[in-house]
């Protein structure tokens, strides 16, 4: 065999091990994102999206309803909303669904804003620490479907004991373009994450 044609074969196999895990990656954000785990826990936790002025964005918005019906459902009897604030923002993600919640119904013992996180792994490693300061052990995640996958991922590699229970509505579930690009998205980044453990970029807690 040529040294050309090795080289040629090497590449080859790369590429399809390569299109391999993207495959199975991919197919496992789907996968998730279609469970529903309820179980009993000690808390639920809304990652954090958008907030313009105190006002939760649309998606964020769906995560607060979604944890709502979780909390009358009692699934669990705490809520913690997570998320910081973007430079001259003089709100938080985690401030803004707090007042949401307690506006719909919730009572604001039930619910622990922690108000840092710029995305899903600084988010979930300041919910771990809120959560063994209290001695709660077991959450049950809320976010969007595409980005399950990477967020129990995250909370349970920092000790979280996570399931998830993604939202049904919202912008990231309307139309079948918008799922194929957020599922694209999420196959990268939770391989970025699991290679590198950290996230793939800054911004919201989506990210």
């Amino acid at each position: 065999m040529t040294v050309v044609r090795f080289v040629v074969r090497a590449v080859a196999a790369v590429l399809v091990l390569l299109l391999v895990v993207l495959g199975a990656t991919a197919t496992r954000v789907w996968l998730v994102a279609r469970q529903d785990d309820r179980r009993v826990s000690d808390t639920i936790v809304v990652l954090g999206a958008a907030q313009f002025n105190g006002r939760p964005s649309s998606v964020l918005t769906a995560r607060l309803v979604h944890a709502r019906a979780l909390w009358r459902d009692k699934v669990a009897p705490q809520i913690i909303t997570v998320g910081g604030n973007q430079a001259g923002d003089n709100y938080t993600e985690a401030g803004s669904s707090k007042t949401w919640l307690v506006d719909h119904g919730v009572p604001a013992s039930r619910i622990v804003a922690v108000p840092v996180g710029r995305d899903t792994l600084s988010s979930v490693i300041a919910v771990e620490a809120v959560m063994k300061q209290r001695r709660w052990t077991s959450s049950v995640i809320v976010t969007d479907p595409w980005h399950a996958l990477r967020a129990r991922a995250m909370a349970n590699d920092n000790g979280m004991n996570a399931v998830v229970s993604p939202t049904r509505s919202g912008p990231a579930v309307r139309q079948r373009s918008t799922e194929f690009r957020y599922i694209l998205r999420e196959t990268f980044a939770y391989l970025y994450y699991k290679v590198f453990h950290r996230s793939a970029g800054s911004g919201t807690t989506a990210v």
